[in-house]
């Protein structure tokens, strides 16, 4: 059997997976799309094909010969895309870790040194493999060498009679004549102008070469054509010149050298791990090999004895570290299958524990478990690190264990430390800090259709996973640690961040109680709703199709209705929602077809879904709030999102209506911060209009339009505010001209218009805005109130539409962090009172600015004074924070 040598034509894969992935990037900004398509189809094809021998050719950024012989050679060309000249190290990178030969040379294209490398190591034992999809290099092909052209995961091989297939009878050998009269546009190779490539194939198939073809030139009838041919003779033979590939390139070969071998698994996961590939990394097979550290002393604890052993050390220690194993992802269905604890670095013991919830038999009794482990837990001189520790206290709370001296979150910190990446899971950490590749969650319990829980594991294979969770949470914090205190985060983590785990713990145990009568009803009235929206569609389209099919929806829009096509996806019509608000201005089907997507959504999302997370074992819907989410420090919620309800639009509001109090002697309080951002734009830009406005508590949006508009408060109509309004929250995003005009509906320079005479009222508010932008560039980063870092990586990105972006968020992050720190900081300080003085109050929700607390009658006037005076005064401002406190029998307001 003959062995196979594939060549790779490394400029052409580059543009090819470039443009094959759009918009894909790491936490740090730096472009990562080529890379990550240029690995994928070079795995595809190694996969597929298992070559015996390989390597890959790069053009060089040096003037070639061609280019010595013709000035205008590849001139049209246009110059390779900034992100993807970025990318080029990376892929060289990468291709060493791979182990893949890498052949270029100055004055020499990647064509030259394919051709030259096919010649040489082609022989009776082995077949070549030209992997491009450049036509050039269909001249190289013979019985030994073939075009192999890779295009949407399918393989086309051109040998021979493939090639003379394709160009109608011309052999491998007189693709540069063809090229010689026809050109080659993509190289701004010229040939005789008006000869095709229909007639340069008939001209080739007649004469058999561009020299017969000169030598017989009397022979053609076609006067025309004869003329041309003779005038541009000397273009003829330079443009075949060019087109004809040099194989014989001054290049040595070994064909040992060449030889298929597997990567450098280190240096790969090392690549991935940088660029943030985590599927790659799950996928590197040698990665799945956990090979143990060494001198690792790990414990399995499942007799009385040695149990009783270490509850004697944990009691001497003033730092631990700990991690609870379950059976359920969600901590309040959960049920304890054992507990891993650390206090050394490279020693933990896992103390495996039986009871009847779980199907472990082997270890120590629950309930002996739980009595000697309860005082060490709840003891604050014993601080406690963890990872994501917020579960483990919320799973042991159950078992009455309330968690005391929480210390140190290694998820929480590695948020802080770098917030854009997109997630913080313990193996990403250990890899980063420790080098350290764990043994991975779906290892041990499997994936899909056939994956087990805990219990239902070896217990040896559970103790060992369990115990580096704990050695490695451990062993992370003093270098975490070091990393807050060298990025001026310290005191953030230890002042907000940290004490609020304990917060939100408590937040997500308390739960929200949800009218499921009133969800029915709601429901009922939405489907009711969504019935009259689709007749009235059907009416409008004048037939009956599939509202959620956005092919038939784009058909009924531009094809049947003719509205205005505003933008084109690589599948069709764009139906989204910002071309439907446009379309909404002209025509009232696209107008019920928003309708009827948000209450389609509200019935799925809200009004269907919220009856079906209500906890059994609790009553409660215990939403699940996120610190190490977003990259502004805001918290997000899941399961359900409750910072998603729609309140722009009644039926949205409506939804509030289900979330009632607890009891009949209850109630609901809800805060908002009023326009806590705009105050914050007053501090930070410390504008004297504007601070004087917060100052004698005017309604800022009326006070901006007396501005605008230069006519005093009491002529400013509803409008006038309206504009105002948008325009001040507008600034704040860093919202263009353009945006300003499309959401309000001028043109573009009467949004610029209004945008500088803001700026001309507001004189210091420019000015803070650019130092923000400018700081940005300079460091890579904003900061909040509290010293919050929110990264802006691409603010310096040479694509200019990115660049744009970054600073807008630039502009808006240090706004809209500062926002969060303070509600944060808030949160904090009424839990406390709320401990502290005993008042029969819950916070059960944070949605953005705002806090709502399940409180007893008789505690009202209590909690309202308690929260007003830790919201408003969260921090020192040059103009004062205030809150809007609204209480009632639901949420709605």
């Amino acid at each position: 059997m003959k062995q196979k040598v594939f060549l790779f034509d490394g400029s052409a894969f580059c543009y090819r997976a470039f443009y094959a992935i759009s918009h894909l990037s790491n936490s740090k900004g730096e472009p990562t799309n080529a890379v990550y398509g240029f690995y994928t189809m070079l795995r595809k094809i190694m996969d597929t094909e298992k070559p015996d021998y390989c390597a890959i050719c790069f053009d060089r950024k040096e003037e070639t010969h061609r280019k010595a012989k013709f000035a205008e050679y590849k001139a049209h060309r246009k110059p390779m895309p900034d992100d993807l000249v970025v990318q080029i190290p990376r892929i060289k990178e990468l291709c060493k870790a791979l182990n893949l030969p890498i052949f270029e040379k100055p004055g020499y294209e990647a064509d030259d040194l394919l051709g030259t490398l096919a010649k040489k190591i082609a022989s009776e034992e082995r077949d070549v493999f030209i992997v491009t999809g450049d036509k050039d290099l269909f001249q190289l092909v013979n019985e030994k060498i073939k075009i192999y052209s890779f295009f949407k995961d399918k393989a086309t091989i051109y040998d021979i009679e493939a090639v003379k297939k394709k160009y109608d009878g011309i052999a491998p050998l007189q693709i540069t004549e063809m090229l010689g009269l026809m050109g080659d546009a993509s190289d701004n190779i010229p040939g005789v102008p008006g000869i095709g490539e229909k007639t340069a194939i008939s001209l080739i198939n007649e004469f058999g070469s561009i020299e017969n073809l000169y030598a017989n030139i009397e022979l053609l009838k076609h006067s025309s054509r004869k003329t041309k041919l003779v005038e541009n003779r000397e273009m003829a033979f330079l443009s075949k010149d060019l087109a004809t590939v040099d194989c014989e390139v001054p290049i040595e070969i070994k064909k040992e050298d060449l030889l298929y071998r597997s990567g450098n698994i280190e240096q790969l996961k090392s690549l991935f791990y940088e660029l943030e590939f985590k599927r790659l990394l799950s996928d590197l097979e040698v990665v799945k090999q956990v090979k143990k550290e060494e001198n690792r002393k790990y414990y399995l604890v499942t007799e009385e004895k040695i149990f009783f052993e270490l509850i004697e050390k944990l009691n001497k220690q003033k730092k631990i570290s700990f991690d609870t194993e379950t059976n359920n992802k969600n901590p309040l269905l959960a049920d304890l299958v054992g507990l891993s604890f650390s206090f050394k670095e490279k020693e933990a013991y896992y103390i495996s524990v039986k009871h009847s919830c779980i199907k472990t038999t082997e270890g120590i009794n629950l309930d002996i478990a739980i009595k000697h482990l309860k005082p060490i837990l709840e003891n604050e001189q014993i601080l406690k690190i963890g990872q994501n520790i917020k579960y483990d206290m919320l799973v042991l709370e159950k078992y009455g264990v309330k968690v005391q001296g929480v210390f140190f979150d290694t998820m929480v910190a590695a948020y802080l430390i770098n917030p854009l990446k997109l997630n913080q899971n313990l193996d990403d950490i250990a890899l980063s800090y420790l080098n350290l590749q764990k043994i991975t969650y779906s290892s041990l319990v499997g994936t899909g259709k056939k994956q087990k829980t805990l219990d239902e594991i070896n217990i040896s294979e559970v103790s060992e996973y369990a115990c580096e969770d704990a050695d490695t949470v451990f062993r992370l914090e003093p270098l975490l640690k070091k990393e807050l205190e060298k990025n001026n985060l310290i005191s953030l983590f230890l002042s907000i961040e940290m004490p609020l785990v304990s917060v939100l713990e408590k937040m997500e145990a308390n739960g929200v109680y949800i009218d499921k009568k009133m969800l029915k009803k709601l429901s009922i009235a939405a489907e009711e709703k969504q019935n009259v929206l689709t007749e009235s569609i059907y009416e409008k389209a004048g037939e009956e199709f599939n509202i959620n099919s956005t092919k038939q929806l784009g058909r009924i829009l531009f094809d049947k209705l003719q509205l205005p096509v505003v933008r084109k996806t690589k599948t069709g019509y764009s139906t989204d929602v910002s071309v439907l608000e446009k379309l909404a201005e002209q025509h009232d089907f696209p107008k019920d077809i928003l309708e009827y997507r948000e209450v389609a959504k509200l019935r799925s999302t809200y009004l269907d879904a919220l009856p079906e997370l209500i906890n059994p074992k609790t009553g409660m819907v215990h939403s699940s709030f996120n610190q190490t989410v977003t990259a502004t420090g805001r918290l997000s919620s899941s399961s359900p999102n409750m910072q998603n309800i729609p309140i722009k639009t009644e039926m949205g509001r409506q939804v509030r209506k289900a979330f009632v109090p607890r009891a009949e002697n209850r109630l609901l309080m809800a805060a908002d911060y009023s326009q806590i951002e705009l105050r914050l734009l007053a501090h930070f830009s410390a504008d004297e209009k504007l601070c004087e406005a917060f100052l004698d508590d005017k309604d800022i949006h009326q006070f901006t339009a007396t501005l605008l508009y230069d006519v005093p408060a009491e002529n400013i109509t509803y409008e006038m505010r309206r504009v105002a309004k948008v325009i001040n929250f507008s600034i704040i995003y860093g919202k263009t001209a353009y945006g300003l005009s499309q959401e309000l509906g001028l043109s573009v320079q009467e949004a610029k218009s209004f945008i500088d005479e803001y700026f001309s009222r507001y004189k210091k508010i420019k000015p803070c805005l650019e130092a923000l932008v400018e700081g940005a560039k300079e460091k890579g980063y904003v900061t909040t109130l509290f010293g919050r870092r929110a990264y802006v990586p691409e603010i310096n990105s040479r694509n200019k539409m990115r660049q744009q972006f970054a600073e807008r968020a630039a502009m808006n992050a240090p706004f809209q962090g500062s926002a969060a720190d303070l509600i944060k900081k808030a949160m904090i300080d009424i839990q406390y009172e709320l401990d502290k003085k005993k008042i029969d109050a819950l916070m059960i929700l944070q949605v953005h600015d705002e806090l709502v607390f399940d409180v007893a009658k008789k505690d009202e006037k209590s909690l309202q004074t308690l929260i007003t005076q830790k919201m408003e005064n969260a921090f020192s401002l040059k103009v004062p924070l205030k809150i809007d406190v609204v209480s009632g029998d639901s949420w709605f307001k």
